[in-house]
């Protein structure tokens, strides 16, 4: 469902989290799959992303959660890296 998570490279948030009209890099329009609800959970958990890596992991939330959960179930990558870089890749979108 999800594409390939790439943790080093920013322009491959999109595929980490499936593109979509609005989060593919450049503005395409293509989709990889993935629905409007998987790109809605990681979209909600933007804020709480930021403040996780602001607060360098204390500071954790629901939407923040939902969105880990969902991406270590929908990538094998994902489920290899750690809550910080999920986060930072949430951020990239």
């Amino acid at each position: 469902m999800l594409g390939a998570l790439a943790i080093a490279t920013p322009a491959a948030a999109s595929s980490f989290a499936g593109t979509s009209a609005g989060a593919a890099s450049g503005g395409s329009s293509a989709s990889s799959g993935s629905s409007s609800g998987d790109d809605k959970v990681l979209v909600q958990a933007r804020t709480e992303a930021a403040s996780f890596v602001a607060t360098d992991g204390r500071l954790r939330g629901v939407q923040l959660e939902a969105a880990l959960h969902h991406l270590r179930a929908h990538s094998t990558q994902a489920r290899t890296a750690s809550d910080l870089e999920l986060a930072r890749q949430i951020l990239a979108l």
